[in-house]
């Protein structure tokens, strides 16, 4: 098992909380470091897809955390990088907001671009 966090929450291969490795801008839309592991460009993805499914659904943290049944303060988390989801969290998420949260591949392929 890698390391663990200030929350408790074990990260895999050693790595960082995914904002840690901002080289420049503000996270989500931030350009990461070149030796940002591939759960950063997740983080970062999942923080935008986020971010953006909260704006369309035009609803605040504790609203979507009641609905969720997650607790706001993980769902900031979330959108800060400051951790990753696990899959239960990722799923109710996605459910209560009728959208697709996980990036998947494009995550990791799309590092490159702007």
């Amino acid at each position: 098992m890698g390391t663990w966090d200030h929350l408790g929450m074990p990260r895999s291969n050693n790595d960082q909380l995914p904002a840690t490795y901002v080289a420049s801008g503000n996270w989500p839309y931030a350009q990461l470091s070149g030796d940002a592991p591939v759960s950063a460009h997740y983080g970062q993805a999942f923080a935008r897809n986020l971010t953006r499914a909260m704006e369309t659904s035009e609803i605040g943290l504790r609203a979507l955390g009641d609905r969720a049944g997650v607790s706001h303060a993980t769902i900031s988390r979330l959108l800060r990088g400051m951790v990753l989801p696990d899959m239960g969290t990722l799923a109710r998420l996605e459910v209560a907001l009728g959208a697709r949260l996980w990036p998947g591949l494009e995550a990791w392929t799309e590092r490159e671009r702007p």
